[in-house]
């Protein structure tokens, strides 16, 4: 390729799925025969901002050729300037900056600002709506905006979003890669000894930090349905609340799952995710609001079927019936889904369609589509 690339976003020692993101993308680039760096956070969010117990990862590492600039204050206008400079000192072709979040815009909208005219931008947006709204969300969005040249998004959802904040014609949708960066999948009795899961258990597994728009509410609801019950289905929640656990403790407790839903509820290290994967029949994503996931994406690595409901990009990316479900936001429509999944023994014919269908989503895919945007972006700079 012979291409010079920024990717400006969290990375390494951040942790979360879109450090993880950037890290798998930055290997896909360095595949592609392009001299790729990141430039990251140094601080991401306030303490006093931040939801969950830690910001950073707590092991080293996994691989310590990745170029990692960490500069970016996300309140320092200094830090801001010195992120850009560094930048233009670089010379890329053109960054790939993430978006995802309003109260990131006034830094990485800004660092844009600072760059110099021939580095073309392209803005990877993983929200251009926020799931959890508040006021100034739409001027902040549109500062950070404006600044961008070309767009691609995960989800045609977000791709339709994109039309409220800039006119732009270099817009493109391309599917969220499958994540292979986990290891290989671990046969089911070992995920679940390690983990010390009953090898026996008719299990679900909800997966990756609790929010109030990720919907655990209703799939607790539809946990205590009867039919459930009487088949023992059982739920592990693996994953660091980011809001208070009060409420769902008191629902599971009114529910009457105490003994039928398995809480781990702290960081999932990189190390284990294979594990827990590997122990699930089925990964249930009962959001209230969703544009991508990452989780989805995590499951077709592993092969796991899955159950989500009708919002956002998730339907295009879970074919219902073929590799899970795709429910209507109602716990009696989801308790319906478990139950077909279990009576009818769909794991295996659903896990060989998730197995199937995985390699369409590829990291050479998102490169391609990038530097294809860019090229277009290229061309037009020359009419």
């Amino acid at each position: 390729m012979g291409r010079k690339v920024i990717i400006i976003g969290p990375a390494y020692p951040l942790r979360g799925g879109i450090a993880n993101f950037n890290e798998a993308l930055y290997r896909a680039y360095e595949k592609a025969g392009a001299s790729v760096e990141i430039v990251s956070f140094s601080v991401q969010y306030p303490s006093m901002l931040f939801p969950g117990k830690s910001q950073v990862e707590s092991d080293t590492r996994p691989d310590p050729g990745l170029r990692i600039q960490s500069l970016i204050h996300s309140l320092n206008p200094v830090s801001w300037l010195r992120s850009a400079r560094y930048i233009n000192q670089q010379k890329p072709d053109y960054v790939v900056v993430r978006f995802w979040l309003p109260f990131m815009a006034m830094s990485l909208g800004s660092i844009l600002r600072f760059l110099n005219k021939d580095i073309h931008i392209i803005a990877l947006v993983d929200n251009a709506i926020p799931h959890e709204k508040r006021p100034g969300d739409g001027l902040l969005t549109h500062y950070f905006m404006s600044r961008a040249q070309g767009f691609v998004t995960m989800s045609k959802s977000v791709l339709n979003d994109l039309s409220q904040f800039t006119q732009s014609v270099h817009k493109r949708f391309i599917p969220h890669p499958v994540y292979d960066i986990y290891g290989e999948p671990v046969p089911m009795k070992e995920a679940r000894e390690a983990l010390g899961l009953n090898a026996d258990d008719k299990l679900l597994l909800f997966f990756g930090f609790v929010r109030k728009y990720k919907g655990l509410n209703l799939l607790l609801d539809a946990m205590a349905d009867p039919r459930l019950e009487a088949m023992n289905v059982k739920l592990i929640v693996a994953g660091e609340f980011y809001e208070d656990s009060a409420t769902y403790l008191s629902q599971i407790q009114q529910n009457k799952l105490t003994e039928r839903v398995i809480l781990h509820d702290h960081f999932i290290p990189a190390e284990d995710i294979a594990r827990y994967f590997g122990a699930a029949n089925m990964v249930a994503q009962t959001y209230l609001s969703a544009t991508q996931s990452g989780v989805t994406q995590i499951a077709y690595h592993f092969g796991r079927p899955m159950l989500v409901t009708d919002v956002g990009g998730l339907a295009e990316i879970v074919p219902h019936n073929q590799a899970g479900y795709v429910c209507e936001q109602s716990p009696a429509d989801i308790a319906d889904a478990v139950v077909d999944f279990f009576e009818q023994n769909r794991e295996p014919e659903m896990a060989r369609f998730v197995q199937s269908k995985a390699p369409e989503f590829s990291w050479e895919a998102m490169v391609n589509g990038i530097e294809e945007l860019f090229s277009n972006l290229v061309n037009d700079d020359k009419k």
